[in-house]
């Protein structure tokens, strides 16, 4: 009976969730569109509001006044890093960032839902399943390879057997780059399912209907960010 109610629920949720949805896309893609000042004004917005949940969800989920500090600290490190990457990304890096989590989501959603089976960690985060931590390495090492192939590629002056055999090279290499990565946003969205059980919280914040707050939907996003930086440092 429970589990029909939730389910009610969450369906009679689907239309508002689609529609803020469509906001946030709306606005990314915007921001995206006109970049310069207005990408940068965006990123430090999202940044500065979901730092603003990180902190309260801190203050929430500890009562001793160092660890307070110190987990306010780490937070200010962790969220406007991740956020200067991003901000000194060109658009195609920013697209393919972005699509690596959005697929993730996705692949994670869809595997979870059709195929279900074992929790990873159901004190954390009880909706995360096996086949939903697959599903989502599949869908970003799929978009990784097809959006990675495409940059390079596509409009080059290669022959179609010999494009065929560069897409094949470069897409197995960066496809297992594009699953590792997953692995990386899902390991965000623990670590605030984490940090929200702690507080005793079910989201973020209340700011976008449906959804819950920007950290909710940015969780996986930093920590891709980063080590998208820490890459691009390496070489």
């Amino acid at each position: 009976m429970a589990d029909a109610e939730m389910a009610a629920k969450k369906n009679s949720d689907l239309g508002v969730r689609l529609a803020s949805a469509a906001v946030m896309l709306a606005l990314a893609g915007a921001a995206l569109y006109f970049g310069g000042k207005v990408l940068d004004t965006f990123i430090v917005i999202v940044a500065l509001i979901a730092f603003v949940e990180f902190v309260l969800l801190v203050v929430k989920a500890t009562e001793n006044l160092s660890f307070r500090l110190a987990g306010i600290l780490a937070g200010a490190v962790y969220v406007f890093v991740a956020a200067g990457i991003m901000a000194q990304m060109d658009s195609p890096s920013l697209i393919l960032t972005l699509g690596v989590v959005i697929f993730t989501d996705t692949g994670a959603y869809l595997f979870g839902r059709t195929i279900g089976g074992p929790r990873i960690a159901p004190r954390i985060s009880p909706s995360k399943t096996w086949a939903g931590l697959v599903g989502g390495m599949i869908c970003a090492a799929l978009w990784l390879a097809v959006w990675t192939v495409s940059l390079h590629y596509f409009g080059s002056n290669y022959t179609f057997s010999a494009l065929v055999g560069a897409m094949w090279g470069v897409a197995l290499s960066v496809a297992m780059v594009g699953a590792g990565l997953a692995v990386v946003a899902q390991m965000g969205d623990f670590f605030e399912s984490w940090l929200k059980r702690k507080a005793g919280v079910k989201d973020s914040s209340n700011l976008i209907p449906g959804h819950g707050g920007v950290l909710d939907r940015v969780d996986g996003l930093l920590p891709v960010a980063l080590v998208f930086g820490f890459l691009g440092w390496l070489s």
